[in-house]
């Protein structure tokens, strides 16, 4: 799967997260962090699951209408856990991220959220 991680997402994820034979960018190789706007704009330009630390992009996404390929948000995981619950998320709803889901991974849960079936 092609994933983009956030600038705030640690990048030893990033590592683990290759190893899982996953195509990843990084925000964090782009030179600076060009603004939430830019980084949604440019996952869907790459078809790319976007991996982020940052409530924004739910804003973005479902009140504002933004397009997106699927987001990935962590919420209060440790340091160490973050690769291994994205290579668990892309494994388990790669068809939902596909259809472009929104989830929430927390220490304890995983919440879904598709888009309305109007969306694009």
């Amino acid at each position: 799967m092609r994933v983009l991680l956030d600038s705030c997402v640690w990048e030893p994820a990033a590592a683990e997260i290759r190893a899982g034979d996953h195509d990843v960018s990084s925000v964090n190789d782009w030179g600076g962090d060009p603004g939430d706007e830019v980084i949604l704009r440019r996952s869907v330009e790459e078809n790319r699951t976007l991996v982020t630390l940052d409530k924004d992009f739910g804003n973005l996404v479902f009140v504002l209408g933004q397009p997106h390929r699927g987001i990935v948000r962590l919420v209060g995981l440790p340091a160490r856990e973050p690769g291994r619950m994205v290579l668990d998320v892309l494994a388990r709803f790669q068809r939902e991220l596909e259809e472009n889901a929104l989830i929430v991974v927390e220490t304890d849960r995983v919440r879904l959220r598709m888009p309305p079936v109007d969306a694009e």
